[in-house]
């Protein structure tokens, strides 16, 4: 998978106040934890990814990087990687403070040809599915730990309820549209052990004609863009 606007937007938007040790789910070629490792100066990175030459080129990113100390990329899928940690962390400081993941959502539409990118994009594609997401996240969090996703409104709708189910209730929540007025085609949403009253903001791509990004979106990925 190459580098995406929703790669870009969660990797900037996720909340890293507090990041000790974060997981990066399906990092594809590396780019969450590339953007986490620019953002926090102190913060360890485990980043896995279940296709190989994505996991090959991610680490191949890494080494390149200045952040190369401080992320390690695996090449496992999440029920593999889970396997290799202690037994279950909930409730203990040892967790992670932070996963973050742009898990597979497209449910119902045509596969794509490419079978690593149907695993990339397509839940139930043989790799992570939104249940798998949330029962890890429950088990591996640290205490006050945070889990943060970004998917498109339907199904962050269902990844709410699976979440809360496993004890993971929706704290904070950015409402994505590519225009104002627009409809809403993306949700960053972090989760969190306990109810809590949600916070909620709105973030539009383009607020002019033409590729005219708006003051938020160019404050929130200047970092990361080279042109803006």
């Amino acid at each position: 998978m190459k580098v995406s606007t929703d790669a870009c937007l969660l990797g900037a938007a996720v909340d890293l106040t507090g990041a000790t040790r974060l997981l990066d789910i399906g990092t594809g070629t590396g780019l969450l934890a590339l953007m986490a490792a620019q953002r926090h100066p102190t913060v360890v990175i485990e980043a896995i990814e279940i296709d190989e030459a994505a996991a090959a080129q991610a680490a191949a990113n890494v080494a390149g990087s200045p952040w190369a100390g401080r992320i390690r990329v695996r090449g496992l899928g999440l029920a593999q990687y889970a396997a290799t940690q202690p037994a279950p962390l909930a409730g203990t400081d040892l967790g992670f403070s932070h996963i973050v993941c742009n898990p597979p959502f497209f449910r119902h539409s045509l596969r794509a040809p490419d079978a690593a990118r149907a695993t990339a994009r397509h839940e139930g594609s043989g790799a992570l599915t939104f249940g798998e997401l949330a029962a890890f996240a429950a088990d591996f969090l640290a205490p006050n730990g945070s889990l943060t996703v970004l998917l498109p409104p339907p199904e962050m709708q269902q990844f709410v309820a699976g979440a809360g189910a496993r004890g993971l209730a929706l704290h904070t929540q950015v409402v994505v549209r590519h225009r104002p007025g627009g409809r809403v085609t993306r949700h960053i949403a972090r989760f969190g052990r306990g109810a809590a009253a949600v916070s909620e903001t709105e973030l539009v791509i383009q607020d002019g004609p033409g590729p005219a990004y708006s003051a938020a979106f160019r404050a929130l990925l200047a970092g990361f863009y080279l042109a803006l």
